[in-house]
């Protein structure tokens, strides 16, 4: 029974963490940022301040697919915290130290993406702007995954943990 709640635990952590930490990583690449007033030179247009053709590597449609894989992986990603609590529960190891701040990690990594990355991630579709927002969305995005890269050295390293013997 442990291999196989550990087997789910780890793939789904892979497959959808995994892919929701990518997929919002590439968001703010190819969502829309509003348009500026164009310079021309040398009979292109230039976005004010961007040195980039105007709207170069940018797409709507591709964000949006991020958009949906990032709320979709992120729900299926749930598996991972509840396989986690079993796991850890059968293992009976839910009150080691090491577990405990993996899961207060799980739970600001999934609350900072459903409060504020996800919700962000629509108002960059529905109403682009300078490109602001998206600066601020890549931060959260980096802070995000910087959580789950926390709990998987937590996850390798177990620092304090008793073995019982």
């Amino acid at each position: 029974m442990n291999h196989v709640l550990l087997s789910i635990h780890v793939l789904a952590g892979i497959v959808f963490v995994g892919g929701s930490a990518v997929a919002s990583s590439l968001f703010p690449r190819y969502a829309p940022v509003a348009s500026t007033t164009p310079i021309t030179t040398a009979g292109s247009a230039t976005a004010v301040g961007s040195g980039k053709a105007a709207g170069a590597e940018r797409s709507a449609a591709v964000a949006a697919v991020l958009h949906r894989i990032t709320g979709g992986y992120a729900a299926f990603g749930l598996i991972v915290p509840l396989a986690g609590i079993v796991l850890a529960s059968v293992q009976g190891r839910m009150g080691q130290t090491w577990i405990i701040v993996a899961m207060v990690l799980t739970a600001v990594a999934g609350a900072l993406l459903a409060t504020q990355i996800h919700p962000r991630q629509r108002q960059a579709l529905d109403a682009p702007d300078d490109g602001r927002r998206l600066r601020t969305l890549t931060m959260l995005t980096g802070v995000y995954n910087l959580l789950w890269a926390a709990v998987v050295v937590l996850m390798i390293v177990r620092p304090g943990e008793q073995t019982g013997a």
